[in-house]
């Protein structure tokens, strides 16, 4: 599909990226089946997922990147449009420095189930379990971190942030669409299945364990693990301390309590991920 300009506000094609802050605001349902991805390592992971992506809206002075990024992937069938910046940022309700916007469908990203993002057990697997991690920053960050460290997937629990919100997927520069995720509706349940129907060995941070060098010099390398996170001034809660195999600290020096969540998941992640790394 080539592409188009557009210099009316009142343009249907634009519907997807009006008011996106305040749309944001409202969680998924301000855009019920939409998500909305900016500056170009997302908007790339999106056309890295054939049919993710509705359409692309980029300024003027963007359009030599749109053409190219489109031509290296085959021209893809999508809508693919540019406007003068002054439009794109009335329209989008706040300033877009990079000038890139793309909306996608959330079908298939965000409705998997945890028998979908755990490999079969004739593998190696490493999940990586987030509990209660409501900040838009730290979501986005571990799947940042995920993916440094070859996690297979991520396990939500009921309440945290959305992955695929905006600005937790620029965190999380685009690693969101490509590691699968399943958001746990039933939270005791399916931390109790990744150890029974998964063979995964549960492994916690709590500031109760076991220094976490000395865990794995005790038992060794695991070859299906799940690295469960707790939010940074909580932690884990009992149902998921209880569901744990093994609780791990890290170690740290006099005076200092604590590490932001995804600095500390980067530094279990690189003690225990199955995954091959060089």
């Amino acid at each position: 599909m080539p592409i188009t300009t557009v210099d009316r506000a009142d343009d249907s094609r634009l519907e997807d990226f009006r008011d996106v802050m305040s749309r944001d605001g409202r969680g998924p349902d301000g855009r019920p089946g939409v998500f909305i991805g900016e500056q170009p390592l997302v908007v790339e992971a999106m056309l890295d997922r054939p049919g993710t992506i509705r359409r692309i809206l980029v300024a003027e002075n963007k359009r030599g990147w749109l053409e190219k990024v489109l031509a290296d992937r085959g021209d893809p069938d999508l809508e693919a449009i540019v406007v003068p910046r002054d439009l794109m940022e009335s329209t989008a309700g706040f300033p877009i420095h990079r000038g890139i916007l793309a909306s996608g469908d959330r079908a298939g990203l965000d409705d998997r189930t945890i028998d979908e993002i755990v490999p079969p057990p004739d593998r190696t697997a490493t999940i990586l379990v987030c509990e209660s991690i409501r900040n838009i920053d730290n979501i986005g960050m571990l799947f940042r971190v995920a993916a440094a460290f070859g996690v297979d997937g991520v396990l939500l629990s009921p309440d945290c942030h959305d992955p695929l919100y905006r600005k937790s997927l620029r965190v999380s520069i685009g690693h969101a669409l490509r590691i699968p995720f399943a958001r746990s509706t039933d939270w005791s349940t399916d931390l109790d299945r990744l150890g029974a129907a998964h063979g995964l060995c549960r492994i916690g941070a709590s500031i109760e364990g076991t220094p976490a060098t000395d865990d794995v010099a005790a038992t060794g390398p695991r070859d299906r693990v799940a690295v469960l996170m707790g939010s940074e001034f909580d932690g884990l809660g009992p149902v998921a301390t209880k569901a744990c195999d093994r609780l791990v600290r890290i170690a740290m020096a006099p005076g200092v309590d604590s590490l932001n969540v995804a600095v500390a998941a980067a530094i279990l992640l690189d003690r225990h991920s199955t995954a091959d790394r060089r």
